[in-house]
Parts: C-alpha cells; sequence; structure tokens
C-alpha cells in the first residue's frame, strides 16, 4: 500500500483507509459531523468531533496519528476538518465518499 500522503490535503479513499487500519497503521478517524449525525450512523472506529469544536477539543486528536476526517458524503465539512487540522500541524487528509461510502449506504 502506497503511503497516506502527509504533504498535501487529499481526498483518501475507503479502500485506502479500511487498508491502513488492517495493517495496523497509525491512524485516527474523526467524524466531523454534528453529535446527532454521528448517533445516527458512524464508521465504528471514528471518534466524533464536530468540526465547530475541534479547536475546543483537539486534546483528543492524537499527534503522532495519521487524521482521516470523515462526513456524511464525504465533502465541504470533512475537506475543511482536514484542512484545520493541517494547519494546526497535524497529518490530515479527509475520507473519500465519507460515512456513508464506508458503511455502503447510498
Amino acid at each position: 500500500m502506497k503511503e497516506i500522503d502527509s504533504t498535501t490535503n487529499k481526498c483518501i479513499s475507503v479502500e485506502e483507509a479500511k487498508l491502513a487500519l488492517q495493517q495496523n497503521e497509525k491512524i485516527q478517524i474523526i467524524d466531523v459531523r454534528s453529535k446527532e449525525e454521528f448517533e445516527n450512523n458512524h464508521i465504528p472506529e471514528a471518534i466524533n468531533i464536530a468540526l465547530s469544536e475541534i479547536d475546543k477539543q483537539i486534546h483528543k486528536i492524537k499527534k503522532d496519528h495519521k487524521i482521516i476526517t470523515a462526513c456524511g458524503k464525504g465533502g465541504v465539512r470533512s475537506m475543511d476538518g482536514a484542512k484545520i487540522l493541517k494547519e494546526m500541524g497535524y497529518n490530515a487528509n479527509w475520507l473519500c465518499g465519507g460515512t456513508n461510502e464506508w458503511l455502503n449506504l447510498k
């Protein structure tokens, strides 16, 4: 598997993220949706930190891990979350297709 790129803010495929987890890479998945959206459905490995709470909950994010942000469809919120974290010095990218693709929701 190719190494998740830490120099650019990019979209990581669900397959790439699952493989990295299977290979025991240090990955932390941050679901940036609201608590209610997270409780409705979420990636089992993910923790919930709403986009608006990232700066207040930063202590929950592991600096020595590759961070993958996720939202419902892998769009604006997860991309914004990855950008914020990248600006704070984290190795962060976002999940293509988001939680819906991970869980095979249509």
